[in-house]
């Protein structure tokens, strides 16, 4: 099988745009591959106090310690970045993955015994198309294109894809915009 994957596209996450509508939440539920389950989450910052709501995506880590810690070597990422959801012939539902990721993404979907997360709409980016929750986005929280689109889309913020979280520095493939001159994100 041909690969049209496109390199050259990154997927860009803007929280500061994100409405809440979880119309990505939808789309994704809507791909056969998941069951009818989204693997992306919306959620609310702090719901008592405010309606601003964050969406919650796999980073595709460089490094990914949900694929370092799956004593079933279950999770792979492939030639171009894409971490995917467990392999079903070879999860054994141990939940080590979902303790272990600094992004708190992937979920243990007990119906299936089974770990369950965004593997990057993979039939749909390696056939040349866009992320089911990026096609929907109606405020472009969510979006797949490139990085010079982004530059000149919002040239007030940077895409950023360092993380810091205590002594632990993850690189992802997914770019979560800042504010211009930032570098990476510190996360406490």
């Amino acid at each position: 099988m041909t690969s049209y994957y496109k390199t050259e596209m990154e997927f860009f996450v803007d929280m500061q745009r994100c409405i809440g509508c979880k119309a990505c939440e939808a789309a994704c539920a809507e791909c056969e591959t998941n069951g009818q389950q989204s693997m992306i989450h919306v959620n609310y910052v702090e719901r008592a106090v405010t309606i601003q709501t964050t969406v919650q995506v796999c980073m595709h880590c460089d490094d990914p310690v949900c694929a370092n810690v799956c004593p079933a070597d279950a999770i792979s990422k492939d030639d171009f970045g894409v971490v995917h959801t467990a392999n079903t012939a070879r999860c054994i539902g141990c939940s080590n993955c979902v303790m272990a990721c600094p992004f708190g993404v992937p979920f243990k979907e007990e119906s299936y015994d089974m770990m369950m997360k965004c593997n990057m709409c993979y039939d749909r980016t390696s056939a040349g198309k866009k992320p089911m929750c990026a096609t929907v986005c109606p405020s472009q929280a969510l979006y797949y294109g490139t990085r010079e689109d982004m530059r000149r889309m919002r040239p007030n913020s940077v895409p950023i894809n360092t993380f810091q979280f205590g002594q632990l520095q993850v690189k992802t493939k997914v770019n979560i915009m800042m504010p211009k001159g930032s570098t990476m994100l510190k996360v406490d």
